[in-house]
C-alpha cells in the first residue's frame, strides 16, 4: 500500500483538487478560477513523468487560463450586460464557429507536429486532440458559453481512456466522472441562464 502511495501520491492529489474544480465549475463559481491555477501547476509534473508532454504543455496553458478566466469573470463584459454584473452564461456565437474550428484543427496539427518531432510520445493523435480542444473548452469557459460543456465532454472521455492506457487510474477515474459532469453542468448551466 505504502509503494501504491509513493507510486501515486501527485495522481491523488491532483484528483482531489480535479473534483473540488469540477464542483466549482458546475456551480458557475469564480472561486473555479483559484483551483484552476493550483491543480494544473502540480498537473505539469503528473504528465511529464508519465511522457503526456502535450498534456504537461497544456497544464502549463491551464494555469495561464485560470489567471485569464478569473479576469475576464470578474472584470469582463459582455454586449448587452450592466455595469457591475455577473458574467452571464450566454450560447456560443454562430460567427464564432468557423475561426474555433480552424483554431482547433491548426492546435492540433501543430501539437502533434511538436509532439511526434520532439518526444517520445506514445499517444500523439490523442494527446494533441485534448490539447487543443482543451485550448479552445478554456476559451469558451472564461467566456461563459454554455456549450464549453460539450467540449469538455469530449476531451474527459478522450483522456480518461489515455490515463487507463498510462497508469494514472485516479486522474482516469477523474475524468470518467468529468464525462457525467458535463452533461450535468450543462443542464445545470442551462437553467441559469434562464434566470
Amino acid at each position: 500500500m505504502e509503494e501504491f502511495l509513493n507510486n501515486h501520491w501527485l495522481d491523488i492529489v491532483t484528483t482531489v483538487l480535479g473534483l473540488v474544480y469540477i464542483y466549482l465549475e458546475y456551480k458557475a463559481s469564480i472561486s473555479l478560477w483559484f483551483v484552476g491555477i493550483i491543480m494544473p501547476a502540480l498537473d505539469i509534473w503528473l504528465y511529464w513523468s508519465h511522457g503526456l508532454y502535450g498534456d504537461a504543455g497544456m497544464a502549463v496553458y491551464y494555469t495561464l487560463a485560470a489567471i485569464y478566466g478569473y479576469l475576464v469573470w470578474t472584470f469582463g463584459r459582455k454586449r448587452g450586460q450592466s455595469e457591475g454584473e455577473a458574467l452571464p452564461i450566454t450560447h456560443f456565437k454562430k460567427r464564432l464557429i468557423l475561426p474555433t474550428t480552424l483554431v482547433f484543427f491548426i492546435l492540433w496539427y501543430a501539437t502533434y507536429w511538436v509532439l511526434v518531432t520532439f518526444t517520445n510520445s506514445t499517444v500523439p493523435v490523442l494527446d494533441a486532440f485534448t490539447n487543443a480542444l482543451s485550448f479552445v473548452g478554456m476559451w469558451a469557459l472564461a467566456r461563459k458559453y454554455i456549450e464549453q460543456w460539450a467540449f469538455w465532454l469530449v476531451v474527459d472521455a478522450v483522456a480518461a481512456y489515455m490515463y487507463v492506457d498510462k497508469d494514472i487510474p485516479f486522474k482516469a477515474a477523474l475524468y470518467a466522472l468529468y464525462v457525467v459532469i458535463a452533461v450535468m453542468g450543462y443542464f445545470k448551466w442551462q437553467k441559469m441562464m434562464k434566470k
